[in-house]
């Protein structure tokens, strides 16, 4: 086991709870990857980290309760297979929302380039042979893929982003270390689609599950200055929002309003998820919130 996969002896001076710190070192572990082929019994726990049984049922307790884990009598502890969820409204990181979950994350660099594109510059708000960054990745969760995106950026703005190394790090951390750019905003468009042959292939999609089609446009001080459209599995990702009495207004294409908590109209079927429920609506004191911006 390599050393930064082993555990951290734990504190015991420290005003923090024992089972705390051995929660805390085991989030670290999992991000690390330590545990992709089984995860430790509680016995083997109590070992590594010099505690009693009961702190170690405490952490793994926690652990399960925030989703990160799960366990059934005589099956031992697993990671969670759960889809990743992200909260709408809020700027986000898809590399940070993997790590959050306990799950190592990856990325092959299938592009890295400048090129013209029309329907990229169109986007970006630029003159039509503007020079742009364009990166395509395949985003890994664990040992499974979760999506393929392909981004352009203006080069005036972004041209240092070429010599970043996308396979372990995200979009906005490069963006604002190499570049000083940090997006203040953005919109974003998720619908359903179901995968043709070539990219049920390479997101390794199950039969009869769906996918999330999202186009984004990141913006900053309300100027487009990245446009994205990424594929991802429906079986492995979830957007949702707080809700209240008020609820949310949601826009379909359609041109159809509805108003979250409340009926949709006479005629107009509820829309099911590819994976799931979406949960909608922000809390009434909120305003309406802009769509986030995944890394």
């Amino acid at each position: 086991m390599a050393r930064r996969d082993r555990a951290k002896a734990v504190d015991r001076s420290s005003p923090l709870p024992l089972w705390a710190q051995v929660q805390e070192d085991l989030r670290r572990r999992l991000g690390t990857g330590a545990f992709a082929e089984r995860f430790p019994t509680e016995l083997e726990l109590v070992e590594q980290y010099a505690v009693s049984r009961h702190t170690v049922r405490e952490a793994l307790r926690r652990l399960r309760d925030s989703g990160v884990l799960d366990s059934a009598r005589g099956r031992g502890t697993w990671l969670a297979q759960q889809p990743i969820e992200q909260p709408l409204g809020s700027l986000y990181s898809l590399f940070q929302q993997v790590q959050a979950r306990g799950l190592p994350q990856r990325s092959d660099v299938l592009a890295l380039r400048t090129e013209r594109s029309l329907e990229a510059a169109r986007r970006l708000e630029l003159p039509d042979d503007a020079e742009l960054v364009y990166l395509e990745r395949l985003r890994w969760a664990g040992e499974e893929p979760l999506a393929h995106d392909r981004i352009w950026l203006p080069a005036a703005l972004a041209a240092p982003l070429l010599d970043a190394e996308f396979t372990s790090s995200g979009l906005y951390d490069e963006l604002a270390a190499r570049c000083g750019v940090r997006l203040t905003g953005g919109r974003e468009r998720i619908s359903a689609v179901v995968p043709d042959k070539a990219t049920r292939s390479l997101l390794a999609v199950p039969r009869g599950v769906a996918c999330l089609h999202i186009e984004r446009t990141g913006c900053l001080h309300r100027r487009p200055a990245e446009w994205r459209v990424a594929t991802v599995r429906g079986d492995r990702f979830a957007v949702l929002t707080d809700w209240g009495p008020r609820g949310n207004i949601l826009r379909a294409d359609s041109g159809v309003t509805m108003s979250a908590g409340r009926p949709p109209s006479a005629g107009i079927p509820p829309v099911a998820g590819a994976a799931g429920t979406a949960r909608t609506a922000t809390p009434a004191t909120a305003p309406t919130p802009r769509h986030p911006l995944p890394g």
